[in-house]
């Protein structure tokens, strides 16, 4: 293996993770620890020493691995004779025909029937939610490939149950890296920021916070006052209650299903599915082997758009699946003015611990979108992972009240009733 020492000089933490490698590590570290150029530095390392063979850097965005990595590939790769880059491709090849090449998650099928030795994820939570078991891990297992991720932490998402499950499994490597303990920032400098930063910014950039509300989240502050309030609980299902279904309809993209009870004014939040690229049929069997007794299922308003290819329409379709004393379909509202009605309800909602996790996470992560020329956030919400699971939740938050008070007949409502197998 080439020696780190003679083309980079890392720092002690660094050269930690450099020595004790595992097959898998999740690195949470915190801002400026360089976590970028150590794991680069880990698929140049590689690269040198396996000929013929591929490593994947992936960033969330073509725009993230070309501004935050492709430099410094570049730094540290062209004192290598022969080193070739490709600038369009973000890709490296060097002499013995091995390569790396940066690569972005928005198209994780793009991805797919690449064979790979070594992966880097960064910002793993805001990518979509299969790429890693569905279409990277198939892409190690003829190579018995090694992958790395890491991230700063902003919220409990798909990167925290990483690094979860890192703590507790063989050949995994859960590092966590705090700004207090480490040796890398000056504490003056520390201290300073202190003063400048919210408490729960400070906690989270520096001092590797899962739990610290994430600033422009619609729902996080809301989210931690609910684990404070100890409104997550397991077994929360009760066989004696109705289940409500709200959905949000996609189909190449992300379907969500929300599973919700009311009781008093408690609503229940018992489950939680999505699934993309599957049609109807495949969620209404989700319904079906999951056995609860169901009383309405919410709709948005395109589910009465109409295919091109059978002139039937996505209503016409779930009335063929699966049966419902009453489809109710919301017309369409102003999204902010779903996002508010929805954080007025937090005080009431409880959560089942074990099926709503997911949901959870990405009710946690659901943001303001950044406008870049303008330098400011937009008074709209960014459309990623998290979207889905959110909007099926502001369908919930708009039907409750019609719910508890059994007012079929509010304005935003149209109603179809239904004698027969629908």
């Amino acid at each position: 293996m080439t020696e780190v020492s003679t083309w980079y000089i890392p720092r002690p933490e660094q050269l930690e993770l450099h020595k004790d490698r595992k097959r898998y590590t999740v690195a949470v570290c915190h801002r400026r620890w360089w976590k970028t150029n150590y794991a680069l530095i880990e698929l140049i390392r590689w690269a040198l020493e396996i000929n013929k063979s591929r490593f994947a850097y992936i960033a969330p965005t073509y725009k993230q691995a070309k501004t935050i990595s492709w430099d410094i590939l570049k730094w540290y790769t062209n004192m290598f004779p022969w080193v070739k880059f490709n600038e369009s491709e973000l890709r490296v090849d060097f002499i013995n025909w091995s390569r790396i090449t940066l690569y972005w998650a928005d198209n994780p099928d793009s991805l797919r029937w690449i064979a790979l030795w070594w992966v880097v994820f960064d910002e793993y939570s805001q990518q979509p939610a299969n790429i890693y078991t569905e279409i990277i891990r198939p892409a190690l297992s003829d190579h018995k490939g090694w992958w790395i991720w890491i991230w700063t932490p902003k919220g409990k998402n798909a990167f925290y149950d990483m690094y979860k499950y890192a703590q507790n499994n063989e050949n995994w490597r859960a590092y966590l890296s705090k700004a207090s303990e480490s040796s890398i920032i000056d504490p003056e400098e520390l201290e300073d920021a202190r003063r400048i930063m919210t408490g729960d910014e400070f906690n989270q950039e520096y001092e590797c916070s899962f739990d610290a509300a994430i600033k422009w989240a619609y729902y996080s502050a809301e989210l931690n006052k609910t684990y404070e309030d100890k409104r997550v609980i397991k077994g929360l299902y009760d066989k004696l209650l109705p289940v409500y279904t709200f959905w949000d309809l996609w189909i190449s993209d992300y379907m969500s299903i929300v599973f919700a009870q009311f009781h008093g004014q408690e609503i229940r939040i018992i489950d939680y599915y999505e699934n993309n690229n599957l049609w109807l049929d495949h969620y209404a069997k989700v319904l079906r082997e999951k056995d609860y007794y169901y009383k309405e299922h919410w709709f948005p308003h395109d589910i009465e758009i109409r295919e091109l290819s059978t002139w039937a329409s996505r209503l016409e379709t779930v009335q063929k699946l699966f049966w419902a004393n009453t489809c109710m379909i919301w017309k369409r509202l102003p999204v902010m003015e779903w996002i508010g009605a929805a954080r007025l309800l937090f005080y009431k909602i409880w959560f089942d611990d074990d099926l709503t996790e997911w949901f959870r996470n990405s009710l946690a992560q659901y943001s303001q979108e950044w406008d870049e020329k303008k330098w400011c956030f937009r008074d709209k919400p960014k459309h990623d992972w998290s979207s889905h699971a959110a909007d099926a939740f502001r369908y919930l938050a708009l039907a409750h009240n019609q719910i508890m008070n059994n007012d079929r007949y509010n304005w935003a409502v149209v109603q179809w009733s239904y004698d027969f197998w629908i």
